[in-house]
């Protein structure tokens, strides 16, 4: 089957107002994506995708969210449990209960841990959901792409591994599986020879767009019933503190547009209850038969053009960029991811 490739999820700038105008240099990073060949691009399984359908907006027009959830080894008792309230049809008529200005917007039954909610009754969860403890916010893999602190940046070449070395404060940072994961390192000594250099635990990291689980006080770790996504500038204080679950590859329009709320931390307050956006339905999109499959594919981040792509993106020289930046922490490196649709 032939397959037209639509969009892909890196960031895109202004372009010049002609194709003639733009001086000759080195290749954007999108440019960079765009040559990568078909075998460098890994499907999303369906079984990896929700498919949260929004109420229409205000002029009828549909509203669609695409959410990817995490492979495993991370997050994976949170992940059933979403996998679980799906196909309860738990999330069905629930709505967005929380929108705070360059933060997250959180959705989830409107009785539940809103201070803003009033005497709104909680809607009961299904049997069945796992429970977490906090040591499952990490999971034990192996890097795929690093950055460390305290470095000029650079792209290293080591198959299997694509290592950076750069500066986060938040420390070392790495990609595994196609997604930003922090790192804290399992080095062991003997002597003076490191062993397994390339192993120890990670967490994922509260990018741009990632999904996240709320919770109460510790030990409380959420079951997945409520669930947020990253509106504005990395929260990375919020890492290891909280589940992360997936990221928002389609759709993220329709979540960051929504008004805000004026209650705590931005939950709409009872006067503002017509603000909560209803949530129609979310289901496992192997679950719906109509879903085209396969539908997304993001680029392998052990990939050469990956590489490629991430040394873009941390040193610009692109004819647009008068000076390289020198450096991107992680999360202005995402992974590019596409969609796919057949003829």
């Amino acid at each position: 089957m032939n397959k037209a490739i639509l969009a892909a999820a890196a960031l895109t700038l202004a372009l010049p107002a002609s194709a003639q105008d733009e001086p000759e240099g080195a290749p954007s990073p999108n440019q960079i994506v765009e040559s990568a060949p078909q075998e460098e691009w890994v499907t999303i399984p369906a079984e990896d995708l929700l498919v949260m359908t929004l109420a229409p907006d205000s002029n009828g027009d549909e509203r669609e969210v695409i959410i990817q959830l995490m492979p495993a080894p991370f997050s994976q008792g949170w992940v059933e449990n979403i996998r679980t309230l799906a196909r309860a049809k738990w999330y069905d008529d629930i709505t967005v209960n929380r929108v705070q200005d360059n933060y997250v917007v959180q959705w989830g039954d409107p009785g539940y841990d809103n201070p803003e909610s009033g005497e709104t009754e909680t809607k009961p969860l299904p049997d069945g959901l796992k429970v977490m403890g906090e040591d499952e916010y990490l999971a034990d893999y192996e890097i795929t792409y690093r950055m460390l602190r305290n470095r000029p940046t650079e792209v290293v070449m080591r198959p299997p591994y694509v290592k950076i070395k750069g500066d986060d404060p938040y420390g070392d940072t790495a990609v595994s599986l196609g997604w930003p994961v922090g790192l804290i390192e399992g080095r062991s000594m003997r002597g003076n020879r490191i062993l397994n250099p390339e192993k120890g635990q990670l967490f994922p990291v509260h990018c741009y767009g990632m999904v996240g689980v709320g919770r109460g006080y510790s030990p409380d770790t959420g079951s997945g019933a409520e669930l947020y996504t990253v509106i504005g500038h990395a929260p990375r204080h919020l890492d290891r503190n909280i589940a992360l679950v997936g990221r928002i590859i389609s759709g993220m329009e329709h979540l960051s547009s929504l008004p805000r709320g004026s209650g705590t931390l931005g939950f709409y307050t009872e006067e503002e209850a017509e603000l909560r956006t209803p949530i129609l339905s979310v289901r496992v999109a192997s679950d719906i038969p109509e879903f085209p499959q396969p539908t997304f594919e993001y680029l392998s981040t052990e990939s050469e053009t990956f590489a490629k792509y991430a040394e873009a993106r941390a040193n610009r020289r692109d004819p647009f960029f008068i000076v390289p930046a020198g450096g991107a922490d992680i999360c202005n490196i995402p992974v590019p991811v596409r969609r796919v649709v057949g003829d």
